[in-house]
């Protein structure tokens, strides 16, 4: 079927099926200025949730100051949709609701409380609207409305149960009280937990596997190590690269399944960089999330942040700022998140309640895919990495699973074969790159074999390259690369406290199967 006037862009046509297709012409029409009435609002009916991140304010120039919204069409005809949660900086008392509306709605809300059956708390959401202006022949003007609820001062290890609605749409009332969720908090001391992670996820089928996987492994929460869904198509972090925010209204709608009762923790990747809002192509980031506010600038940097859960802390960075390859905004900090860093390293390494620290952000510091290892990211943080003995480095980038060896002083500090447990104090820090989120996959270096579990090659020398400040180097010859898999994956942590801590750190396809495992311990 021809449609002229409202077709996809033939780039974005190519990566979607038809089932995408018509999801994604039906959200261009239900949100076009011109065509929202009640009857297309009804039409485009979704389900979904809230969130907040406490002082990191709303961004500037293509979005307003928080307010109250005026309604557009009738409140019993807008239903909520893309429902995420993610914890605030203290994840056992702080959690943050965010959810979409396709239009305005008037007194938009949270409903908690300890049963379903009494979400007598009620607590006022915030409302972000993000305005994208039009470009004939490139994109519709589209205005998104995200709202978000702080909830703070809930008790630790406690799970509470949820619902967001907003005048003319009240989530306890009969026919909608199936749009109850739940949430757990954070435990009050250290217990078992798993969490997962990845990068590089996108819309799409192997996107939406991925998330059903996740949701079997019960994580207390996922960290998303940026390039989130390529509504920026190219990912320069220009005005010039393909864009539809429209994207983003497909992408929260598709990881509700998850989000509405996972934290889902997101960093900035270089197609998370949306050079039409600020600031520094941050707005959008600032309006979609609210995440912790606890970083050297949540309003300028809302990708960096810290939180502690159980026995591990985690550190999220902004690349961005440091990569050679994608130098958009390159030094946009000014050194500031570098020295953050370095501080939050020396504090958590102090923290008698902190077994482990876990780091994780977009570019590479250390793979041989396609983009390789950033010899920025290598410059500006592997050196604080190593002096304050992380304990495991995350990133995306590269739509690969890889996993080094343990990596002291640039080299090998001590081999990790599949199964092995390494000790950072004594061998170095593992570098993962979990990119097989659900975005088209990479390759290897043409003549290098993936090696995986149940399909072990022979461990040798690999040559590929680094990004370099001249585009990159002449190549290296490295030895680091353990674990290699061409596949959709996602990476899944097992923290263990007591008398000896173990983080298990293990690999799984998007059938479910193992492809990598290994142990970190301390002073083991």
């Amino acid at each position: 079927m021809d449609i002229p006037d409202f077709g996809i862009p033939p780039q974005l046509a190519r990566r979607m099926s038809m089932a995408e297709q018509h999801e994604y012409l039906r959200t261009k029409l239900t949100r076009r200025r011109t065509l929202v009435t009640a009857g297309a609002v009804a039409a485009g009916g979704l389900l979904t949730g809230c969130g907040d991140s406490g002082s990191s304010g709303s961004p500037s120039a293509t979005t307003s100051a928080p307010s109250p919204a005026t309604s557009k069409a009738p409140g019993s005809l807008v239903t909520p949709f893309g429902r995420h949660l993610a914890f605030g900086a203290d994840p056992k008392s702080q959690m943050r609701i965010s959810w979409q509306v396709p239009v305005s709605v008037k007194k938009p809300y949270v409903r908690i409380g300890l049963t379903p059956d009494d979400l007598s708390r009620k607590i006022e959401a915030e409302v972000r609207d993000l305005h994208t202006p039009g470009v004939q022949g490139v994109r519709l003007e589209l205005d998104q409305y995200y709202l978000h609820a702080a909830l703070d001062g809930l008790l630790p290890g406690t799970t509470y149960y949820y619902g967001v609605g907003h005048e003319g749409f009240d989530p306890t009332s009969p026919g909608r009280r199936s749009t109850i969720e739940s949430f757990r908090t954070a435990p009050a001391s250290p217990e078992r937990f798993v969490f997962t992670a990845f990068g590089d996820q996108g819309v799409g089928k192997a996107a939406a596997a991925n998330d059903n996987v996740i949701l079997r492994q019960k994580p207390a929460f996922h960290l998303h190590a940026g390039d989130i869904c390529y509504a920026n198509v190219n990912g320069k972090g220009v005005e010039q690269d393909g864009y539809d925010p429209a994207f983003w209204d497909l992408f929260l709608k598709q990881n509700e399944t998850v989000t509405k009762s996972v934290p889902w923790m997101v960093t900035t990747g270089n197609h998370d960089m949306e050079a039409w809002y600020s600031p520094d192509g941050y707005g959008g980031q600032l309006a979609r999330w609210s995440l912790p506010d606890n970083g050297f600038d949540p309003r300028s940097a809302p990708g960096v942040y810290s939180f502690t859960y159980g026995n591990v802390a985690v550190v999220a960075l902004d690349a961005n700022d440091v990569s050679y390859e994608i130098p958009a905004n390159y030094g946009y900090t000014g050194g500031r998140q570098t020295k953050w860093l370095d501080e939050k390293l020396a504090e958590l390494r102090k923290a008698k309640d902190v077994d482990f620290v876990v780091v994780y952000f977009h570019h590479c510091a250390y793979s041989t895919s396609a983009h390789a290892s950033d010899g920025g990211v290598r410059n500006e943080w592997v050196p604080v990495f190593a002096r304050h003995q992380v304990d495991l480095v995350i990133n995306g980038h590269n739509h690969v699973y890889e996993r080094t060896d343990a990596i002291k002083d640039g080299e090998v500090g001590g081999a990790v074969p599949i199964g092995a447990s390494t000790d950072p104090t004594r061998d170095g820090i593992v570098y993962v790159t979990a990119g097989g989120g659900g975005k088209d996959l990479y390759g290897f270096p043409s003549g290098v074999d993936e090696s995986y579990e149940g399909h072990v090659t022979r461990h040798d020398t690999v040559d590929t390259f680094q990004w370099t400040k001249q585009r990159s180097s002449d190549g290296e010859t490295v030895e680091w690369s353990r674990v290699r898999y061409r596949g959709f994956s996602f990476l899944k942590v097992e923290a263990e406290s007591g008398s000896r801590p173990v983080l298990k750190v293990s690999a799984l396809a998007q059938n479910g199967e193992r492809i990598d495992h290994f142990e970190v311990r301390r002073g083991a």
